[in-house]
């Protein structure tokens, strides 16, 4: 169930429709004023992903901690296949590591929106495979 509300940014062309599901959601977590309007007419909000992978790899030396190739995909399967080409690229003297955040859109989740958690770690091992873990909840 939605309650339409004309939109004042596109001087009403549009409707802004507030899903009672999210404003439920962001009432139980005390949040109601950010539950969210998404306009049909104008750019914005509903063009953008709501969910996201991010990979990234680090290569670990003498000097420290320093971030390599990273990236971003709109799916799991496809980070993990950037990811893993990435690691296999780095030459085989490197100490390296990568891990695949999943980001989500989310009601509350801070001042961007975006909710994020590990989900992957990966490794390079002497074979020269990849080997990812699932990082527990």
């Amino acid at each position: 169930m939605t309650t339409p509300v004309r939109c004042t940014e596109c001087e009403g062309r549009g409707w802004k429709i507030v899903t009672r599901r999210g404003h439920v959601a962001a009432s139980g977590l005390g949040l109601a004023a950010s539950a969210q309007e998404d306009c049909l007419y104008c750019p914005g909000p509903a063009e953008t992903p709501r969910e996201r992978f991010e990979w990234e790899v680090r290569i670990t030396s003498e000097q420290g901690n320093a971030l390599g190739p990273c990236g971003s995909s709109a799916f799991q399967a496809t980070a993990m296949d950037e990811l893993r080409k990435a690691m296999r690229s780095m030459p085989g003297d490197a100490s390296i590591r990568g891990s695949i955040v999943h980001k989500v859109f989310d009601f509350g989740a801070g001042a961007d929106g975006w909710s994020s958690r590990h989900i992957f770690r990966a490794y390079l091992d002497p074979a020269g495979s990849v080997l990812f873990v699932r990082v527990a909840k």
